[in-house]
């Protein structure tokens, strides 16, 4: 039995919710966003909340349900509040600057790092050594994150690269003479 799964998501204050053939569609201030429900599971709309219960009692109905609550709960923090990553970028001489949908990073290399913003993603600079990546979509932000993140991952030695603002970087000491 899911113990995520067995609890009801709450619907947040101005938040509408459709379930039209297994498929629910979420719109709220942020933009609108769809879910395709998995056929071992059922999604109804009970007073201000949503309920998700297996159809059938097998592996699959159950391995799902757990996950397309969370899934759910996501999609509607997503179109209420909307998620935020933050990366902080450190070493001398590197930063950030966004300039129109195009992301431009100086990391060292011999050029310059471009990277187009995806649609429904928004990223600031409010600091050259900040960047901030905010969407509806928890997996698209997560992804874009992680992309911008592997042009330069944080070393161990000097601390140099893109890491997460809440990350922490395991330091190691250097050669010995």
């Amino acid at each position: 039995m899911s113990r995520v799964g067995k609890y009801p998501v709450a619907i947040p204050q101005g938040v509408d919710i459709a379930i039209v053939n297994g498929e629910l569609t979420a719109k709220g201030k942020l933009g609108t966003l769809k879910y395709s429900v998995p056929e071992d599971i059922e999604v109804t709309k009970d007073a201000g909340q949503v309920v998700v219960k297996p159809v059938g009692e097998g592996k699959q109905a159950r391995a799902l349900w757990g996950t397309t609550r969370a899934n759910l709960r996501n999609l509607l923090q997503g179109v209420s509040q909307g998620f935020v990553r933050n990366l902080d970028i450190t070493g001398v001489g590197y930063r950030a600057a966004v300039a129109g949908k195009t992301l431009t990073l100086q990391l060292g290399y011999s050029h310059d790092v471009v990277f187009p913003i995806p649609e429904g993603i928004t990223i600031k600079c409010d600091k050259p050594t900040a960047i901030t990546i905010s969407g509806s979509d928890k997996q698209k932000v997560g992804q874009v994150a992680a992309v911008i993140r592997g042009f330069r991952p944080p070393e161990p030695y000097k601390g140099k690269g893109i890491k997460y603002a809440e990350e922490t970087v395991r330091r190691k000491e250097g050669k010995k003479k």
